[in-house]
Protein backbone atom coordinates (compact mmCIF):
# COMPACT_ATOMS: atom_id res chain seq x y z
CA UNK A 1 0.00 0.00 0.00
CA UNK A 2 1.22 3.60 -0.01
CA UNK A 3 3.04 4.69 2.50
CA UNK A 4 2.27 8.93 3.51
CA UNK A 5 5.76 10.55 2.99
CA UNK A 6 7.09 12.63 5.88
CA UNK A 7 6.98 16.31 5.30
CA UNK A 8 9.18 17.52 8.20
CA UNK A 9 12.33 18.71 7.59
CA UNK A 10 15.21 17.39 9.70
CA UNK A 11 18.23 19.00 8.27
CA UNK A 12 18.16 22.50 10.29
CA UNK A 13 17.55 20.64 13.38
CA UNK A 14 20.92 18.31 13.21
CA UNK A 15 22.39 21.55 12.14
CA UNK A 16 21.48 23.56 15.01
CA UNK A 17 22.51 20.66 17.40
CA UNK A 18 25.89 20.53 15.31
CA UNK A 19 26.41 24.31 15.94
CA UNK A 20 25.20 23.49 19.81
CA UNK A 21 27.07 20.63 20.43
CA UNK A 22 30.16 22.17 18.74
CA UNK A 23 30.46 25.28 20.49
CA UNK A 24 30.24 23.93 23.81
CA UNK A 25 32.27 21.46 23.43
CA UNK A 26 34.90 23.95 21.77
CA UNK A 27 34.06 26.43 24.63
CA UNK A 28 34.70 23.44 27.35
CA UNK A 29 37.72 22.32 26.03
CA UNK A 30 39.37 25.43 25.35
CA UNK A 31 37.86 27.02 29.25
CA UNK A 32 39.81 23.62 30.61
CA UNK A 33 43.04 24.37 28.52
CA UNK A 34 42.97 27.82 30.11
CA UNK A 35 42.18 26.83 33.54
CA UNK A 36 45.19 24.36 32.79
CA UNK A 37 47.57 26.31 32.08
CA UNK A 38 46.67 29.00 34.84
CA UNK A 39 46.63 26.07 37.62
CA UNK A 40 49.79 24.40 35.97
CA UNK A 41 52.08 26.25 38.04
CA UNK A 42 50.62 25.86 41.04
CA UNK A 43 50.33 22.14 40.08
CA UNK A 44 54.03 21.66 39.66
CA UNK A 45 55.46 23.77 42.00
CA UNK A 46 53.17 22.23 45.33
CA UNK A 47 52.39 18.89 44.08
CA UNK A 48 53.92 17.63 40.99
CA UNK A 49 58.16 18.31 41.82
CA UNK A 50 57.63 17.69 45.84
CA UNK A 51 55.65 14.72 44.75
CA UNK A 52 58.63 13.03 42.87
CA UNK A 53 61.22 14.44 45.35
CA UNK A 54 59.69 12.49 48.34
CA UNK A 55 59.43 9.55 45.36
CA UNK A 56 62.78 9.47 44.32
CA UNK A 57 64.02 9.77 48.49
CA UNK A 58 62.06 6.97 49.33
CA UNK A 59 63.67 4.79 46.42
CA UNK A 60 66.89 6.07 47.35
CA UNK A 61 65.73 4.83 50.74
CA UNK A 62 64.79 1.44 49.52
CA UNK A 63 67.62 0.97 47.15
CA UNK A 64 69.46 1.16 49.94
CA UNK A 65 67.69 -1.28 52.22
CA UNK A 66 69.68 -4.18 50.54
CA UNK A 67 72.69 -2.91 51.82
CA UNK A 68 72.02 -1.81 55.29
CA UNK A 69 70.40 -4.95 56.17
CA UNK A 70 74.11 -6.84 54.80
CA UNK A 71 75.73 -3.94 57.20
CA UNK A 72 73.40 -4.97 59.64
CA UNK A 73 73.91 -8.57 59.23
CA UNK A 74 77.62 -8.23 59.55
CA UNK A 75 77.24 -6.04 62.67
CA UNK A 76 75.61 -8.50 64.54
CA UNK A 77 77.52 -12.18 63.45
CA UNK A 78 78.97 -13.59 65.73
CA UNK A 79 82.31 -14.59 63.99
CA UNK A 80 83.42 -11.11 63.99
CA UNK A 81 82.19 -10.37 67.72
CA UNK A 82 83.95 -13.63 68.80
CA UNK A 83 87.15 -12.91 66.64
CA UNK A 84 87.44 -9.23 67.70
CA UNK A 85 86.80 -10.06 71.43
CA UNK A 86 89.41 -12.93 71.06
CA UNK A 87 92.27 -10.64 69.98
CA UNK A 88 91.82 -10.74 66.58
CA UNK A 89 94.92 -13.30 66.05
CA UNK A 90 93.99 -14.76 62.38
CA UNK A 91 93.64 -11.90 59.66
CA UNK A 92 92.86 -14.74 57.11
CA UNK A 93 90.18 -15.57 58.90
CA UNK A 94 88.81 -12.00 58.73
CA UNK A 95 89.45 -11.68 55.35
CA UNK A 96 88.44 -14.82 53.86
CA UNK A 97 84.99 -13.43 55.96
CA UNK A 98 84.94 -10.04 54.10
CA UNK A 99 85.76 -11.57 50.39
CA UNK A 100 82.66 -13.81 50.68
CA UNK A 101 80.44 -10.96 51.77
CA UNK A 102 81.38 -9.03 48.87
CA UNK A 103 81.31 -12.16 46.41
CA UNK A 104 78.10 -13.28 47.62
CA UNK A 105 76.08 -9.98 47.82
CA UNK A 106 77.77 -8.11 44.89
CA UNK A 107 79.48 -5.37 46.80
CA UNK A 108 81.96 -3.22 45.49
CA UNK A 109 84.05 -3.28 48.82
CA UNK A 110 83.41 -4.82 52.28
CA UNK A 111 85.40 -3.87 55.78
CA UNK A 112 85.57 -4.07 59.17
CA UNK A 113 87.55 -1.56 61.45
CA UNK A 114 88.83 -2.81 65.05
CA UNK A 115 88.18 -0.38 68.19
CA UNK A 116 91.38 -1.75 69.61
CA UNK A 117 93.45 -1.98 67.21
CA UNK A 118 92.25 0.60 64.88
CA UNK A 119 92.98 -2.01 61.99
CA UNK A 120 91.23 -1.25 58.49
CA UNK A 121 90.38 -4.71 56.93
CA UNK A 122 88.97 -5.30 54.13
CA UNK A 123 88.79 -8.12 51.41
CA UNK A 124 92.52 -8.33 49.88
CA UNK A 125 94.06 -7.70 53.57
CA UNK A 126 94.81 -5.20 56.03
CA UNK A 127 94.60 -1.82 54.32
CA UNK A 128 95.73 0.56 57.41
CA UNK A 129 95.10 1.89 60.38
CA UNK A 130 92.72 4.58 60.85
CA UNK A 131 94.30 7.88 62.61
CA UNK A 132 92.07 10.62 64.19
CA UNK A 133 94.63 12.84 63.25
CA UNK A 134 93.89 11.88 59.47
CA UNK A 135 90.73 13.63 57.58
CA UNK A 136 90.23 10.97 55.53
CA UNK A 137 89.83 8.54 58.17
CA UNK A 138 87.33 11.18 60.20
CA UNK A 139 84.25 9.21 59.01
CA UNK A 140 85.43 6.13 61.84
CA UNK A 141 85.46 8.22 64.63
CA UNK A 142 82.34 9.81 63.63
CA UNK A 143 80.35 6.66 63.59
CA UNK A 144 81.92 5.79 66.91
CA UNK A 145 80.36 8.67 68.72
CA UNK A 146 77.11 9.01 67.11
CA UNK A 147 73.67 7.78 68.57
CA UNK A 148 72.77 6.38 65.32
CA UNK A 149 73.12 2.49 64.74
CA UNK A 150 74.78 3.56 60.88
CA UNK A 151 75.01 6.17 58.59
CA UNK A 152 75.03 6.40 54.60
CA UNK A 153 77.84 8.18 53.71
CA UNK A 154 79.36 8.97 49.88
CA UNK A 155 83.05 9.27 50.28
CA UNK A 156 85.92 7.61 48.56
CA UNK A 157 87.05 4.12 48.44
CA UNK A 158 90.80 4.01 49.22
CA UNK A 159 90.98 0.16 48.62
CA UNK A 160 89.98 0.74 45.10
CA UNK A 161 91.77 3.36 43.72
CA UNK A 162 89.81 6.30 45.05
CA UNK A 163 86.56 5.52 43.26
CA UNK A 164 83.44 7.58 44.77
CA UNK A 165 81.73 4.91 46.87
CA UNK A 166 78.12 5.21 48.71
CA UNK A 167 79.27 3.58 52.19
CA UNK A 168 77.03 2.25 54.63
CA UNK A 169 78.97 2.43 58.24
CA UNK A 170 77.49 0.26 60.64
CA UNK A 171 78.52 0.36 64.60
CA UNK A 172 79.73 -3.26 66.01
CA UNK A 173 79.46 -3.87 69.49
CA UNK A 174 80.22 -6.66 71.99
CA UNK A 175 77.58 -8.89 73.92
CA UNK A 176 77.81 -6.56 76.67
CA UNK A 177 77.25 -3.31 74.29
CA UNK A 178 80.25 -1.82 73.76
CA UNK A 179 81.49 -0.42 71.23
CA UNK A 180 84.39 -2.58 69.49
CA UNK A 181 84.58 -1.17 65.96
CA UNK A 182 82.22 -0.73 62.52
CA UNK A 183 81.64 -2.51 59.40
CA UNK A 184 79.52 -2.38 56.28
CA UNK A 185 79.89 -2.68 52.42
CA UNK A 186 79.73 0.02 49.43
CA UNK A 187 78.32 0.69 46.24
CA UNK A 188 79.47 2.60 43.51
CA UNK A 189 78.19 5.38 42.65
CA UNK A 190 77.82 4.03 38.76
CA UNK A 191 75.22 1.89 40.33
CA UNK A 192 73.36 5.30 42.11
CA UNK A 193 73.79 6.92 38.44
CA UNK A 194 71.97 4.06 36.79
CA UNK A 195 69.57 4.68 39.85
CA UNK A 196 69.03 8.10 38.52
CA UNK A 197 68.72 7.55 35.08
CA UNK A 198 65.94 5.02 35.89
CA UNK A 199 64.20 7.98 38.25
CA UNK A 200 64.31 10.45 35.28
CA UNK A 201 63.28 7.83 32.48
CA UNK A 202 60.39 6.86 35.50
CA UNK A 203 59.12 10.50 36.36
CA UNK A 204 60.06 12.55 33.21
CA UNK A 205 62.14 15.05 35.44
CA UNK A 206 65.63 16.07 35.67
CA UNK A 207 67.84 14.16 38.86
CA UNK A 208 70.87 14.99 40.04
CA UNK A 209 72.82 15.97 43.58
CA UNK A 210 74.45 18.61 44.74
CA UNK A 211 76.79 19.12 47.61
CA UNK A 212 76.26 21.97 50.43
CA UNK A 213 79.52 23.68 48.54
CA UNK A 214 76.78 24.38 46.06
CA UNK A 215 79.48 21.84 43.74
CA UNK A 216 77.46 19.02 41.48
CA UNK A 217 78.19 15.52 42.99
CA UNK A 218 76.52 13.13 41.00
CA UNK A 219 73.95 12.92 37.78
CA UNK A 220 72.58 11.02 35.55
CA UNK A 221 74.69 9.43 32.11
CA UNK A 222 73.76 12.43 30.14
CA UNK A 223 74.70 15.08 32.63
CA UNK A 224 72.62 17.69 35.11
CA UNK A 225 71.42 20.55 34.07
CA UNK A 226 71.90 22.19 30.67
CA UNK A 227 74.61 18.97 30.85
CA UNK A 228 76.40 20.52 33.31
CA UNK A 229 79.10 17.76 35.03
CA UNK A 230 80.11 16.10 37.93
CA UNK A 231 82.09 18.98 39.60
CA UNK A 232 81.10 21.53 37.74
CA UNK A 233 79.33 24.83 40.49
CA UNK A 234 75.66 26.18 40.46
CA UNK A 235 77.27 29.46 39.74
CA UNK A 236 78.69 28.02 36.45
CA UNK A 237 75.07 26.77 35.04
CA UNK A 238 72.83 29.63 33.50
CA UNK A 239 69.52 30.42 35.41
CA UNK A 240 71.27 28.62 38.93
CA UNK A 241 73.71 31.61 39.80
CA UNK A 242 71.99 33.18 42.40
CA UNK A 243 70.72 29.55 43.97
CA UNK A 244 74.30 28.98 45.26
CA UNK A 245 73.78 31.50 47.92
CA UNK A 246 71.13 30.14 49.46
CA UNK A 247 72.33 26.32 49.81
CA UNK A 248 74.96 26.73 52.67
CA UNK A 249 72.60 26.35 55.24
CA UNK A 250 70.67 22.95 54.82
CA UNK A 251 66.91 23.34 53.47
CA UNK A 252 64.63 22.41 51.06
CA UNK A 253 62.08 24.27 48.77
CA UNK A 254 60.71 25.65 45.34
CA UNK A 255 62.49 27.46 43.41
CA UNK A 256 62.46 28.95 39.36
CA UNK A 257 64.87 30.13 37.39
CA UNK A 258 64.85 30.89 32.95
CA UNK A 259 66.96 29.08 31.06
CA UNK A 260 67.53 30.37 27.06
CA UNK A 261 63.78 31.81 27.32
CA UNK A 262 62.43 28.41 29.24
CA UNK A 263 60.95 28.47 32.20
CA UNK A 264 62.67 25.86 34.57
CA UNK A 265 60.76 25.16 37.88
CA UNK A 266 62.67 23.35 40.75
CA UNK A 267 62.27 21.50 44.06
CA UNK A 268 65.30 21.13 46.30
CA UNK A 269 65.22 18.53 49.23
CA UNK A 270 68.06 18.41 51.43
CA UNK A 271 69.17 14.62 52.45
CA UNK A 272 70.92 14.07 55.82
CA UNK A 273 71.58 10.92 55.05
CA UNK A 274 73.94 12.06 52.33
CA UNK A 275 74.88 16.01 53.50
CA UNK A 276 73.37 16.67 50.10
CA UNK A 277 70.73 18.17 48.14
CA UNK A 278 68.42 16.37 45.57
CA UNK A 279 67.37 18.48 42.66
CA UNK A 280 64.47 17.47 40.58
CA UNK A 281 64.22 19.69 37.50
CA UNK A 282 61.15 20.57 35.02
CA UNK A 283 60.88 22.68 32.13
CA UNK A 284 57.69 24.44 31.52
CA UNK A 285 57.65 23.90 28.45
CA UNK A 286 57.31 19.98 29.06
CA UNK A 287 54.70 20.31 30.86
CA UNK A 288 52.91 22.21 28.56
CA UNK A 289 53.21 20.21 25.87
CA UNK A 290 51.14 17.23 27.88
CA UNK A 291 48.53 19.82 28.63
CA UNK A 292 48.27 20.77 24.36
CA UNK A 293 48.49 16.86 23.87
CA UNK A 294 45.51 16.97 26.19
CA UNK A 295 43.76 19.66 24.39
CA UNK A 296 44.04 18.10 21.00
CA UNK A 297 42.98 14.64 22.08
CA UNK A 298 39.82 16.44 23.90
CA UNK A 299 39.20 17.84 20.80
CA UNK A 300 39.40 14.85 19.12
CA UNK A 301 36.98 12.91 20.97
CA UNK A 302 34.40 16.14 21.34
CA UNK A 303 34.18 15.56 17.12
CA UNK A 304 33.90 11.61 17.50
CA UNK A 305 30.89 12.27 20.35
CA UNK A 306 29.45 15.15 18.02
CA UNK A 307 29.24 12.60 14.92
CA UNK A 308 28.03 10.08 17.09
CA UNK A 309 25.18 11.76 18.93
CA UNK A 310 24.20 13.28 15.37
CA UNK A 311 23.94 9.98 13.49
CA UNK A 312 22.12 8.80 16.96
CA UNK A 313 19.81 11.78 17.09
CA UNK A 314 19.39 11.69 13.00
CA UNK A 315 18.20 7.85 13.82
CA UNK A 316 16.38 8.65 16.57
CA UNK A 317 14.11 11.74 14.62
CA UNK A 318 13.70 9.78 11.28
CA UNK A 319 12.08 7.36 13.67
CA UNK A 320 10.23 9.58 15.84
CA UNK A 321 9.28 11.33 12.75
CA UNK A 322 7.87 7.90 11.01
CA UNK A 323 5.95 7.13 14.31
CA UNK A 324 4.71 11.11 14.30
CA UNK A 325 3.52 10.90 10.65
CA UNK A 326 1.94 6.79 11.34
CA UNK A 327 0.02 8.31 14.01
CA UNK A 328 -1.46 11.27 12.44
CA UNK A 329 -2.24 9.36 9.55
CA UNK A 330 -3.47 5.77 10.47
CA UNK A 331 -6.24 4.05 11.67
CA UNK A 332 -5.14 2.67 15.00
CA UNK A 333 -7.60 -0.36 14.78
CA UNK A 334 -7.01 -1.32 10.98
CA UNK A 335 -3.70 -0.09 10.73
CA UNK A 336 -4.97 1.28 7.18
CA UNK A 337 -4.50 4.96 6.03
CA UNK A 338 -7.13 7.47 8.09
CA UNK A 339 -9.16 10.49 6.25
CA UNK A 340 -5.64 12.46 7.08
CA UNK A 341 -3.46 10.34 5.25
CA UNK A 342 -6.20 8.74 2.52
CA UNK A 343 -6.80 13.02 1.59
CA UNK A 344 -3.14 13.43 1.27
CA UNK A 345 -2.17 10.22 -1.11
CA UNK A 346 -5.47 10.74 -3.12
CA UNK A 347 -4.42 14.51 -4.14
CA UNK A 348 -0.73 13.12 -5.39
CA UNK A 349 -2.99 10.08 -7.56
CA UNK A 350 -4.98 12.70 -8.99
CA UNK A 351 -2.67 15.03 -9.71
CA UNK A 352 -0.77 11.59 -11.49
CA UNK A 353 -3.38 10.46 -13.12
CA UNK A 354 -4.31 13.90 -15.40
CA UNK A 355 -0.52 14.60 -15.77
CA UNK A 356 0.17 11.23 -17.17
CA UNK A 357 -3.39 10.53 -18.55
CA UNK A 358 -4.67 7.24 -17.29
CA UNK A 359 -7.84 5.96 -15.17
CA UNK A 360 -8.63 6.01 -11.76
CA UNK A 361 -11.28 4.21 -10.23
CA UNK A 362 -12.88 4.58 -6.48
CA UNK A 363 -14.67 2.35 -4.52
CA UNK A 364 -16.64 3.34 -1.16
CA UNK A 365 -17.39 0.31 0.78
CA UNK A 366 -19.58 0.13 3.87
CA UNK A 367 -20.47 -3.14 6.47
CA UNK A 368 -24.55 -3.80 5.88
CA UNK A 369 -26.17 -4.35 9.24
CA UNK A 370 -23.02 -3.65 11.36
CA UNK A 371 -25.10 -1.85 14.05
CA UNK A 372 -26.94 -4.95 14.71
CA UNK A 373 -23.52 -7.28 15.05
CA UNK A 374 -22.44 -4.43 17.52
CA UNK A 375 -25.53 -4.74 19.67
CA UNK A 376 -25.34 -8.46 19.03
CA UNK A 377 -21.89 -9.44 20.08
CA UNK A 378 -20.79 -5.90 21.16
CA UNK A 379 -18.19 -3.65 20.10
CA UNK A 380 -14.97 -5.86 20.84
CA UNK A 381 -16.51 -8.37 18.26
CA UNK A 382 -17.05 -5.57 15.66
CA UNK A 383 -13.75 -4.37 16.11
CA UNK A 384 -12.55 -7.56 15.51
CA UNK A 385 -14.30 -8.22 12.20
CA UNK A 386 -13.26 -4.52 11.17
CA UNK A 387 -9.70 -5.93 11.55
CA UNK A 388 -10.40 -9.04 10.07
CA UNK A 389 -11.88 -7.58 6.86
CA UNK A 390 -9.16 -4.95 6.64
CA UNK A 391 -6.89 -7.33 6.52
CA UNK A 392 -8.76 -9.50 3.47
CA UNK A 393 -9.07 -6.27 2.12
CA UNK A 394 -5.31 -5.29 1.68
CA UNK A 395 -4.97 -8.61 0.21
CA UNK A 396 -6.97 -8.13 -2.77
CA UNK A 397 -5.30 -4.52 -3.18
CA UNK A 398 -1.73 -3.82 -5.33
CA UNK A 399 0.83 -2.07 -3.87
CA UNK A 400 0.37 1.16 -5.93
CA UNK A 401 -3.51 1.05 -4.66
CA UNK A 402 -4.70 3.53 -1.86
CA UNK A 403 -6.38 2.11 1.32
CA UNK A 404 -8.37 4.08 3.95
CA UNK A 405 -11.40 3.59 6.59
CA UNK A 406 -13.59 6.51 6.08
CA UNK A 407 -14.93 6.36 9.17
CA UNK A 408 -17.01 3.53 11.03
CA UNK A 409 -17.92 0.50 8.72
CA UNK A 410 -16.82 2.42 6.04
CA UNK A 411 -13.67 2.30 3.95
CA UNK A 412 -12.87 3.73 0.42
CA UNK A 413 -9.92 2.40 -2.01
CA UNK A 414 -8.28 4.22 -4.67
CA UNK A 415 -7.13 2.40 -7.61
CA UNK A 416 -4.76 3.39 -10.11
CA UNK A 417 -4.40 2.99 -13.91
CA UNK A 418 -7.87 0.89 -13.78
CA UNK A 419 -10.96 0.94 -15.89
CA UNK A 420 -14.04 0.98 -14.25
CA UNK A 421 -14.62 -2.64 -15.82
CA UNK A 422 -11.44 -4.10 -13.59
CA UNK A 423 -12.90 -2.23 -11.05
CA UNK A 424 -15.76 -4.07 -11.06
CA UNK A 425 -14.51 -7.55 -10.89
CA UNK A 426 -12.12 -6.40 -8.17
CA UNK A 427 -15.66 -4.50 -6.05
CA UNK A 428 -17.41 -8.20 -6.96
CA UNK A 429 -14.23 -10.28 -5.89
CA UNK A 430 -13.87 -8.51 -2.56
CA UNK A 431 -18.04 -8.50 -2.12
CA UNK A 432 -18.23 -12.37 -2.68
CA UNK A 433 -15.13 -12.96 -0.57
CA UNK A 434 -16.87 -11.23 2.15
CA UNK A 435 -19.84 -12.90 1.98
CA UNK A 436 -18.33 -16.41 2.31
CA UNK A 437 -15.76 -15.17 5.47
CA UNK A 438 -16.12 -15.73 8.55
CA UNK A 439 -14.87 -14.09 11.24
CA UNK A 440 -14.06 -15.60 15.09
CA UNK A 441 -14.52 -14.19 18.32
CA UNK A 442 -15.26 -15.80 21.33
CA UNK A 443 -15.77 -19.13 19.81
CA UNK A 444 -18.73 -17.48 17.85
CA UNK A 445 -18.49 -17.37 13.81
CA UNK A 446 -19.15 -13.94 12.84
CA UNK A 447 -20.34 -12.77 9.22
CA UNK A 448 -21.15 -9.81 7.49
CA UNK A 449 -21.64 -8.66 3.99
CA UNK A 450 -20.92 -5.46 2.06
CA UNK A 451 -22.20 -2.82 -0.15
CA UNK A 452 -20.08 -1.36 -2.98
CA UNK A 453 -20.22 2.08 -4.81
CA UNK A 454 -17.91 2.91 -7.94
CA UNK A 455 -17.28 6.04 -9.70
CA UNK A 456 -14.26 6.68 -12.15
CA UNK A 457 -12.80 10.29 -11.88
CA UNK A 458 -13.71 12.59 -14.75
CA UNK A 459 -11.21 15.23 -16.74
CA UNK A 460 -12.54 17.91 -14.28
CA UNK A 461 -13.10 15.79 -11.46
CA UNK A 462 -11.80 16.96 -8.11
CA UNK A 463 -11.28 14.95 -4.91
CA UNK A 464 -14.58 15.68 -3.17
CA UNK A 465 -16.48 15.42 -6.46
CA UNK A 466 -15.11 12.08 -6.74
CA UNK A 467 -15.93 10.91 -3.52
CA UNK A 468 -19.67 12.73 -3.68
CA UNK A 469 -20.29 10.35 -7.11
CA UNK A 470 -18.69 7.23 -5.39
CA UNK A 471 -21.06 7.83 -2.25
CA UNK A 472 -24.34 8.24 -4.39
CA UNK A 473 -23.60 4.99 -5.88
CA UNK A 474 -23.03 3.18 -2.36
CA UNK A 475 -26.58 5.08 -1.24
CA UNK A 476 -28.20 3.29 -4.79
CA UNK A 477 -26.28 -0.15 -3.40
CA UNK A 478 -27.68 0.26 0.28
CA UNK A 479 -31.40 1.02 -0.97
CA UNK A 480 -31.32 -1.44 -3.52
CA UNK A 481 -30.79 -4.38 -0.83
CA UNK A 482 -27.54 -4.38 0.28
CA UNK A 483 -24.80 -6.73 -0.68
CA UNK A 484 -23.73 -5.51 -3.95
CA UNK A 485 -21.89 -3.48 -6.21
CA UNK A 486 -23.29 -0.16 -8.25
CA UNK A 487 -21.67 2.05 -10.37
CA UNK A 488 -22.27 5.73 -10.13
CA UNK A 489 -23.78 7.10 -13.79
CA UNK A 490 -22.04 9.20 -16.06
Amino acid sequence: MSSVPSTISQRPLVLLLLVLLGCGFLATSLASYYAALESIRDNIVNTELPLTSDNVYSEIQKDLVTPVLISSMMARDTFVRDWVMSGEQDVAQMTRYLREVQEHYGAVTSFFVSDQTHTYYQAKGVLKRVDPQEPRDSWYFRVRDMQEPYEINVDIDMANQDRLTVFINYQVFDYDKRFIGATGVGLTVDAVVKLIDDYQVRYDRSVYFVDTDGRIVLTGATGGPMGARVGQSLSEVAGLEDLQAKLPQPQSGDFEYQEHGRGHFLNVRFIPELDWYLFVDKHETGALAGIRQSLYLNLLICLVVTAIVLILVSIVLRRYQARIAALATTDQLTELLNRRGFDLLANQAIQEARRNPSPLCALLLDLDNFKDLNDSHGHLAGDEVLRGFASKLRDNLRQSDIICRWGGEEFILLLKDTSPEQARLLAEKIRQQTEHSRFSYKGASLHITTSIGLAELHQDDSLSELLARTDRALYRAKQSGRNRTCEASA
